[in-house]
């Protein structure tokens, strides 16, 4: 097995067959993660643009509104009463926000934005880093985070869900702190989501089987602080002994996110149904596993 700095590497070399990248999370537009991942995947090379709720949005799975004109000022003041139902940011206008639920958002950003800065589709959506981990069925089923992935994914777009253990719901102006938690921990989990996403964009076409969509949790930057501590481990989203999953590690039973994410420095990926949120079987599993061998570990 390569070390994980020789992958990173490898798929910072690689051809990426996907760099058109579409930003949400349902934390809100203004929060200082979703910025530092903006900063961290556009100096990576990516092509993003940012459309995320005009509020934090957290828990509410896969609800949608028709978006309207808003009512009370975004989240940290960033647009005012009466701001339209979509708007950007004055000096960057690949930063947007949508007046709605995180599936509205990213609707918006595939359907209307990527059009217009891409010239089409976007190649990939990346939702969260979300401000807390997203593990097991109950929380994973109304997780905004998750359900703006879904609906990427039911969409036509390959997506990941991420999430951190740590983190503050912090305005992006205090990513100027340089030396803080809540910024040490945004630009740990920025990194990661980029160094992520560059193995997979490089594991070629198709990214991901249509109508799934990955759901990866960070554990805490405090105990874990440099990118190069961090492993990952296949997992499922619900325990299940009963299940037969793929073949890795030695057995064909995959251990439950929510307890490889209590163990070191392991960070979790499952592989779910984008219509029901569930895990999905061995073979695509299978799938999933051959794209990112490279840097999957055992627990």
């Amino acid at each position: 097995m390569r070390s994980f700095s020789t992958v990173l590497a490898f798929a910072s070399l690689a051809v990426v067959c996907g760099q058109n990248i579409i930003l949400t999370n349902d934390d809100g537009w203004a929060v200082a993660q979703i910025r530092a991942e903006y900063t961290a995947l556009t100096a990576a090379g990516f092509d993003v643009v940012l459309s995320a709720p005009a509020e934090n949005k957290s828990g509410t799975g896969s609800s949608t509104t028709t978006p309207g004109t808003v009512t009370s000022a975004c989240e940290y003041n960033t647009c005012a009463v009466g701001s339209p139902a979509e708007g950007s940011n004055s000096t960057n206008t690949r930063l947007n926000y949508v007046n709605g639920f995180p599936v509205d958002a990213v609707k918006y950003g595939i359907q209307t934005l990527a059009p217009k800065f891409f010239g089409g589709k976007p190649d990939f959506v990346v939702s969260g880093s979300n401000i807390g981990n997203n593990l097991g069925t109950s929380t994973v089923g109304i997780s905004g985070t998750v359900g703006a992935a879904s609906e990427a994914a039911l969409l036509g777009i390959p997506s990941i869900a991420f999430s951190g253990d740590s983190g503050s719901q912090v305005s992006y102006t205090t990513l100027s702190q340089t030396t803080s938690s809540s910024t040490l921990s945004a630009n740990l989990y920025s990194s990661l989501v980029v160094s992520f996403s560059q193995v997979l964009l490089a594991s070629g076409a198709p990214i991901l089987p249509p109508g799934i969509s990955l759901n990866v949790n960070f554990p805490s930057a405090t105990k874990c602080t440099t990118p190069s501590a961090f492993k990952y481990v296949l997992t499922r989203i619900a325990a299940d002994k009963s299940a037969t999953d793929v073949t890795t590690c030695g057995t064909n039973h995959l251990p439950a996110e929510s307890t490889v994410i209590s163990e070191g420095c392991f960070a979790t990926v499952s592989v779910f149904n984008a219509s029901t949120k569930a895990d999905v079987g061995a073979v695509t599993q299978a799938i999933v596993l051959s794209k990112l061998s490279s840097i999957l570990t055992c627990p």
